[in-house]
């Protein structure tokens, strides 16, 4: 029996509320990979705007080695508080509808799968925006 296994992680930023989002995939996780996913979403930002990101503690989301772009403003949501994180519904509804039970041939199909994933997803007008649609975001004036 072959047990080895593959993975690809998803890294997303999205706008609570709307169908704004952006992705990386990447094949690990770490300092270097959240470094690659924040200077891309940067570079992504129209100029003079500046964006907060919510964000859990993983330590490579806290690692000291992360230069933070100027344009981006990373929040620290409370540990064991995922239920406060508007992508974490996006995760499970990747996982529930695309990426659970399924059998990829190799990295490069983990890849392709979680590629599709998320291109289904932005192709279901209005999807992200009520996954994401947190109440507690509008009080605080964030969409």
């Amino acid at each position: 029996m072959d047990c080895r296994y593959a993975s690809a992680w998803l890294h997303a930023a999205i706008r609570p509320g709307t169908d704004e989002a952006f992705a990386l995939i990447a094949t690990e996780v770490g300092a270097a990979t959240t470094q690659a996913f924040l200077d891309a979403f940067a570079a992504t930002v129209p100029a003079g705007k500046h964006v907060a990101l919510l964000l859990d503690g993983a330590g490579w989301h806290t690692a000291r080695a992360i230069t933070v772009p100027d344009n981006v403003s990373l929040v620290f949501l409370p540990p064991y508080s995922p239920e406060l994180n508007p992508v974490e519904r996006v995760w499970l509804y990747l996982r529930e509808r695309y990426l659970s039970l399924r059998l990829f041939a190799d990295l490069d199909a983990v890849i392709h799968g979680c590629r599709n994933a998320w291109n289904r997803l932005l192709d279901e007008p209005g999807r992200i925006a009520s996954l994401t649609d947190y109440p507690y975001l509008r009080k605080v004036g964030i969409s």
